[in-house]
């Protein structure tokens, strides 16, 4: 599990959202009036899960349907890989138990090297598919405020395991026979974040979005926080709402 230092990018990703926001109610109030009903986004993406020691690099995109000035619907989808590192104290107490077991065994037969820990690393890639509402506050010329108060998706997760000694190879037979093992579940969210305006059809897209599943819950104890970071281009097409 990652240390409260491990959890510091976060924090100040978090920070840098807060602030950057609380900047943009520096402008002019005044309120946009030209809104269309479309908007495309696609940037680049991370997805931050402590929890299970996991960091992905990868991409998101969005496309969105406005009804309203102030609220839109949308379809959220990113894809995204990286590494976690799976130890003991993840695991559900029985299979903590059958492992101890074993592992008394192999020490029992001169086997185990004697303060041997346990470390499975293992490379994930992940899909997350999402609908929801978002909110939005248009009262700045170049910079529009968003909240998703709450959003629903499907969270799917391919696990490659890739042990780094004998003992560890032995594990991960057991964990994942096939050689790898992949899960889908639902996951539960909300987030915010703001665009900056260049233009009425040209704006970059700064996010932050927060969502909990249990993935793997044969293999895992607990369900996971999961926050995704997304900056980019978005773009804006359609007729104005605003007439």
């Amino acid at each position: 599990m990652r240390t409260a230092q491990a959890e510091q990018p976060i924090r100040r990703t978090l920070l840098f959202v807060i602030a950057l926001v609380s900047w943009l109610a520096l402008p002019a109030f005044a309120e946009q009036d030209y809104v269309t009903r479309f908007d495309v986004y696609g940037g680049y993406a991370f997805l931050d899960s402590p929890q299970v020691g996991l960091f992905e690099n990868g991409f998101a995109a969005q496309v969105g349907f406005r009804p309203k000035p102030w609220y839109s619907i949308g379809f959220d989808y990113s894809i995204s890989a990286g590494d976690l590192t799976l130890t003991p104290n993840l695991l559900p107490s029985s299979l903590q138990q059958q492992l101890g077991a074993q592992f008394a065994q192999l020490a029992a037969a001169g086997q185990l090297p004697p303060g041997y820990q346990l470390r499975v690393p293992a490379h994930s890639r992940t899909q997350t598919f999402a609908v929801g509402p978002q909110l939005a506050y248009r009262h700045f010329t170049h910079a529009t405020i968003f909240v998703r108060p709450l959003f629903a998706g499907a969270i799917v997760e391919r696990a490659t395991p890739q042990p780094a000694d004998p003992i560890a190879a032995a594990v991960a037979a057991q964990l994942a026979p096939s050689g790898k093992k992949t899960d889908a579940t639902w996951f539960l969210g909300a987030g915010a974040g703001f665009d900056i305006l260049a233009t009425r059809h040209l704006a970059i897209r700064t996010q932050v979005d927060v969502v909990w599943d249990h993935l793997f819950n044969d293999l895992l104890a607990n369900g996971r926080w999961t926050v995704r970071f997304s900056t980019g281009p978005a773009f804006n097409f359609g007729g104005n709402i605003k007439k």
